[in-house]
């Protein structure tokens, strides 16, 4: 699960065999949320997270969304699946 951003408790990621839309993960604690992230950010799903918590994750996604729209390009067309099926940055 590549980490893209650590911020206000809050950690931001990808799985490492991720499919399109662009979207990101959010995780506080044992609560999770995911946003789509092109062509607009949007919530797309909740477990957990409190309505400041959604508030403040969208936010930065908005602030950060040009560089995290760059990492997600840049692990998904420069990595290759090893032996054991996960993706590693070549």
């Amino acid at each position: 699960m590549p980490t893209v951003l650590k911020l206000l408790g809050l950690r931001f990621y990808y799985w490492s065999q991720e499919h399109k839309p662009i979207h990101i993960h959010v995780k506080k604690g044992n609560a999770e949320a995911k946003f789509v992230i092109e062509p607009s950010v949007k919530l797309i799903e909740n477990h957990g997270l409190k309505p400041q918590e959604i508030a403040l994750a969208e936010d930065i996604i908005k602030e950060n969304r040009k560089f995290m729209v760059e990492h997600w390009n840049l692990y998904f067309n420069n990595s290759q699946e090893n032996e054991t099926g996960k993706k590693t940055l070549v």
